[in-house]
């Protein structure tokens, strides 16, 4: 049995905590807001953010940071990404010597292009950074349905302990050394969830979404071979896989944006309406950024941002991605693939 402390009370921390309860683990899930422990304690259930999964009595809900923080075997920071800087630096003083964290939010930093994981081990240093990511939505896991995920580290031992600690007959984890490619893919699948959302909330069909989701993978993959991950991690789980569940689900909080702002609602409009951070928003910028710099095509991930924050309607971005210079369909990845990419383990 380990000591876990899940920090972060929304519904994938709920989750989360639920499959490591039922794994036979203590856990204590800590929460920024005393109104939201209160609730836990008293209903064992998140009403808004994970209705309909009742938490074990044997889970210990507390608002103080240090309590569930210090003495755990592992941390799983399960904060949206716009929080992971300020948690994490919140944190740091209690965090100890190897102590294992395992981030399992999606994003990338806007102001510094950093992923999550880079975030952690420059507030806290001292710790043994995770990430855990695939296609995996937390009102499934919540309910034990069978969901497949990937645990990604640079230390194998610290990969193999986490494989143990959260798998279960219905949760199978798998190993990577590439955490870069899982946290570029769990962060751009959600850009164009928003972009599948759209084109649902403008009335166009399957072909439009397959489309998107297969020239999106491309995108993505391109881009995260240019900064060095690995073209296998983009055609798996954390790339392809979390991709497809985002752009499909009714439970995608991305997907449920975009719909609204094919619609016509304004991105600020779409998000009140959700009630849940839309971590696609916050990627948005950071992606095209990272395009640019490393001078990577990113057509779907240029039209989004252009309707997010220039005005652009969903109509006219879709006649702009079907209008663009012909091109062909792959381009040979090699050209981009370091032959010298170093896998650790």
């Amino acid at each position: 049995m380990a000591k876990v402390g899940v920090i972060g009370a929304g519904s994938w921390g709920c989750a989360l905590s639920w499959l490591l309860c039922n794994n036979g683990h203590q856990v204590t899930m800590w929460s920024a807001l005393e109104d939201e422990i209160l609730m836990l304690r008293q209903t064992h259930e998140h009403k808004d953010k994970l209705p309909g999964v009742r938490l074990q009595d044997g889970i210990v809900f507390t608002a103080g940071l240090e309590e569930a923080v210090s003495g755990r075997d592992v941390l799983v920071l399960a904060v949206p990404s716009p929080f992971t800087r300020s948690t994490a630096a919140r944190m740091a003083p209690f965090v100890g010597q190897g102590q294992r964290i395992v981030n399992v939010a999606k994003g990338i930093e806007e102001s510094t292009l950093m992923t999550l994981s880079q975030i952690i081990e420059q507030e806290i240093p001292q710790a043994q950074v995770a990430v855990l990511s695939g296609p995996s939505h937390a009102e499934e896991v919540g309910k034990g349905i069978p969901t497949t995920i990937v645990v990604g580290t640079q230390e194998k031992d610290t990969a193999q302990y986490l494989q143990n600690l959260f798998m279960s007959s219905v949760f199978r984890v798998y190993t990577s050394s590439d955490v870069l490619g899982i946290e570029l893919g769990a962060a751009l699948k959600n850009v164009v969830a928003l972009a599948a959302g759209m084109a649902d909330g403008l009335g166009y069909g399957d072909n439009t979404k397959a489309a998107l989701i297969t020239r999106g993978i491309a995108e993505i993959a391109r881009l995260g071979i240019s900064m060095g991950g690995r073209i296998e991690t983009f055609y798996g789980l954390t790339g392809i896989g979390d991709l497809i569940v985002t752009c499909a689900s009714i439970h995608s909080r991305n997907r449920r944006a975009g719909i609204l702002i094919g619609k016509g609602y304004t991105m600020e409009q779409a998000m009140a309406e959700v009630k849940m951070v839309v971590e696609g928003v916050y990627s948005a910028r950071a992606g095209y950024a990272l395009a640019q710099k490393y001078q990577v095509s990113m057509p779907i991930i240029e039209q989004v941002n252009k309707i997010l924050f220039e005005g652009m309607s969903a109509a006219d971005a879709v006649s702009e991605l079907m209008l663009r210079d012909k091109k062909v369909e792959n381009i040979d990845l090699r050209e981009l693939y370091q032959n010298s990419v170093e896998i650790p383990w």
